[in-house]
């Protein structure tokens, strides 16, 4: 009788557990789902919303009232535009001598840093982040003064004061897309020089006391630690950089508009000009998916080549 009401008793809790099953949506994730809905809210509005419509707007020749269907044919008009070619080209020249030159100084400049204390690190870092808190057309009005193609220009009172001819920077095909390159090399390391910063702070001192036993030099230190050591930064830097120079398009049109001769027309700026000056939405929109692609494919090499021997 007892094992009997024993085995009764069990059976009933059993019951009353399966009776007492937990909801499949339980208050905890109701809360969950709310705190995450704002930004899950902002990816579609901004983000896959206006990629849908730009794939969709890059197959037709868009009208503000009923845009026809066309295809494939934006593409082939953009693969088929010697400008586009010029400007890709452009892109790609700014983009190799810019992002290793700018990490490389970005790199030499924090170690410079390291050195001093807190303090002194702060003002340091502060002053090279300002001219990143200052808007690009600020930046741009001071450079086209350094720029002037007059004697009064900063950069022409120099080779002046050298007994050099003076340069039109920014309106000759040798020289502007090389003074675009040195803009943005000396007035945009302030982000980068700041996170290589916080790496170097990130490295445990008990290598270096390892090092200094075995006699190494400070370049050795260099090599041999602290650049294995924040290869996770300079992948991330070279990943951003890359994608940000391809998009590059304040400087070209605040400074040259594109000019001379399209020698620094951006593919950022030729988007640009097709939308917003030309109407030309749907031939835009079809650019603009290619750059996605190409970015996309050079990030996507990036981490299959460089990624592999970086350890986070």
């Amino acid at each position: 009788m007892t094992q009997s009401r024993h085995m009764g008793a069990d059976n009933s809790e059993k019951q009353n557990k399966i009776t007492r099953r937990e909801p499949l949506i339980t208050k905890d994730d109701i809360s969950g789902y709310l705190f995450v809905l704002v930004a899950v809210l902002f990816f579609l509005v901004f983000t896959i919303y206006p990629l849908v419509s730009a794939v969709i707007t890059s197959l037709q020749l868009y009208k503000p009232f009923g845009s026809d269907f066309v295809g494939a044919k934006n593409y082939i008009n953009t693969f088929q535009n010697a400008l586009f070619w010029k400007s890709l080209r452009n892109t790609l020249v700014y983009t190799a001598i810019v992002v290793p030159i700018s990490i490389l100084f970005s790199f030499v400049i924090a170690l410079m840093i390291m050195p001093f204390n807190r303090k002194l690190q702060s003002v340091f870092k502060a002053a090279y982040y300002l001219p990143a808190v200052a808007s690009g057309i600020a930046l741009s009005v001071v450079w086209l003064w350094i720029y002037d193609s007059s004697p009064s220009g900063l950069f022409n009172q120099l080779l002046t004061a050298l007994h050099l001819p003076v340069q039109n920077w920014l309106g000759s095909s040798k020289t502007a897309l090389l003074s675009l390159m040195l803009m943005a090399i000396l007035s945009g390391q302030g982000q980068n020089i700041i996170i290589y910063t916080a790496a170097l702070l990130g490295i445990d001192n008990t290598y270096f006391e390892a090092s200094q036993l075995d006699g190494a030099t400070f370049l050795q230190n260099v090599r041999y630690i602290v650049f294995p050591l924040v290869r996770p930064t300079t992948l991330f830097l070279l990943v951003t950089g890359i994608i940000g120079s391809f998009q590059v398009f304040m400087n070209a049109y605040m400074m040259t508009g594109g000019g001379p001769n399209n020698n620094t027309t951006m593919i950022g700026l030729l988007i640009f000009n097709n939308a917003f000056k030309y109407n030309k939405y749907g031939l835009a929109c079809a650019q603009a998916i290619i750059l996605t692609i190409i970015i996309a494919f050079i990030s996507f090499l990036q981490f299959k080549l460089a990624g592999s021997e970086v350890e986070y």
